[in-house]
């Protein structure tokens, strides 16, 4: 092992865990909140069982200004918020907050993306058995496009461990702030790198793994 990562062992271990703490939180709220909301938004577009045009285009809109507010900027203006929630804006548990609402949005429009591409004959087909709203959602829908669910989250994690890497800036820490702190400021270059290598590492086992688990689920 190379002297430098010997040297900040500690830290960097401890950079990894807040890594760990803050994507896993942000996954936790993309699936129990973004999933429901990117299926509401689905059952209420044009021509789909909850049809509401009012509801999905103002509901569609919040998601689309979340999703296109520069993330930084985004954590700025939701410190506010982040201290009314948690009682504090600085620290790795605050910094789960703004990470937690653009998850939500990400993964909501990727899951309505994925549901979309659900063959309209699997879903007329059981409503003329008599599915209610629930059973289409959860034996047909869901069952459907499970696949391309798996795969929009797997892509949403890896867009999750990018946006946590601004997270130092509120004391959030993780690998990114690591690296930039103990490497680039301090112009150890070869640490920095290392991190950089890491991270690159745990984007292509999270993406590996997504797309076995994906192949498997697709039984088309």
């Amino acid at each position: 092992m190379p002297e430098v990562l010997v040297q900040y062992e500690a830290e960097i271990w401890g950079a990894i865990g807040e890594t760990f703490f803050m994507v896993g939180i942000s996954i936790v709220a993309a699936i129990f909140v973004g999933l429901p909301i990117g299926t509401f938004l689905y059952l209420c577009g044009k021509g789909k069982l909850l049809e509401n045009r009012f509801v999905y285009h103002v509901l569609s809109l919040v998601v689309n200004v979340i999703r296109s507010f520069p993330f930084l900027l985004l954590v700025v203006f939701l410190i506010p918020f982040t201290r009314l929630v948690i009682g504090t804006a600085i620290g790795t548990v605050a910094a789960t907050v703004p990470l937690s609402i653009i998850a939500i949005a990400h993964y909501a429009r990727l899951v309505e993306q994925s549901l979309l591409d659900v063959p309209k004959g699997v879903i007329e087909a059981a409503i003329s058995m008599g599915a209610s709203v629930k059973r289409v959602i959860f034996s047909f829908l869901f069952v459907e496009a499970r696949s391309g669910l798996v795969l929009a989250l797997t892509t949403s994690i890896v867009s999750f461990i990018s946006y946590s890497t601004i997270m130092g800036v509120v004391g959030g820490g993780g690998i990114g702030d690591f690296a930039i702190r103990y490497g680039y400021q301090q112009f150890k270059t070869d640490l920095m790198l290392y991190m950089i290598f890491i991270m690159i590492i745990f984007v292509q086992l999270i993406q590996m793994f997504g797309t076995a688990v994906a192949g498997w689920l697709d039984k088309r």
